[in-house]
């Protein structure tokens, strides 16, 4: 199983079947926290969810050739969130990162390490040329992440994203190989 271990209480690593209790349980505790930003939310309604989301995550190692897209994000050996690439456009080299906390995890830097990670990751072992972090706008916790990081703002998405019962526009944010200096 690949597995980072970022210091004494970070360690990211697969999701496997066994995590889906985990998984269910953090974000039912989370959920009103994150509604506000996350529109997938409302789908999630029993662990069978997320078991079904973690094996769509393992099916995902076939599109990069062995290489996991996403990461179980834990803290002190408990699943405090999730990070990876939403998407990989082999065209380009070009990936797309998201990632979540639960909320009782925020505020520790354990979102900023793992993202130091997995943009290392996409550039040493995935041979990304570019990574991508799309952000809605009003989401300022997010967004200082890929700002603090290097990236670049590339401009504003209108009406990116549809959340319950409003669009709100996204932030593009890019990274290029050649300006990764970690």
């Amino acid at each position: 199983m690949l597995e980072y271990k970022l210091n004494n209480d970070i360690t990211l690593r697969m999701f496997n079947v066994n995590d889906a209790d985990a998984l269910f349980d953090l974000t039912m505790a989370s959920k009103p926290y994150l509604r506000e930003w996350l529109g997938w939310l409302d789908y999630i309604e029993t662990v069978e969810d997320s078991k079904q989301n973690i094996e769509g995550r393992i099916k995902g190692l076939i599109e990069t050739g062995g290489f996991p897209k996403s990461f179980a994000v834990m803290y002190k050996g408990v699943l405090a969130g999730t990070i990876g690439f939403n998407e990989i456009d082999r065209g380009v080299q070009c990936g797309t990162i998201g990632y979540w906390l639960g909320q009782n995890f925020q505020g520790k830097g354990i979102m900023s390490q793992a993202l130091e990670t997995i943009i290392e990751y996409g550039f040493r072992d995935l041979k990304l040329n570019k990574i991508e972090i799309r952000v809605a706008t009003k989401n300022l916790k997010s967004r200082a992440l890929p700002e603090r990081l290097g990236f670049k703002d590339e401009g504003t998405i209108r009406d990116a994203e549809w959340l319950y019962d409003h669009y709100v526009d996204h932030v593009v944010y890019g990274l290029l190989r050649s300006e990764w200096v970690r």
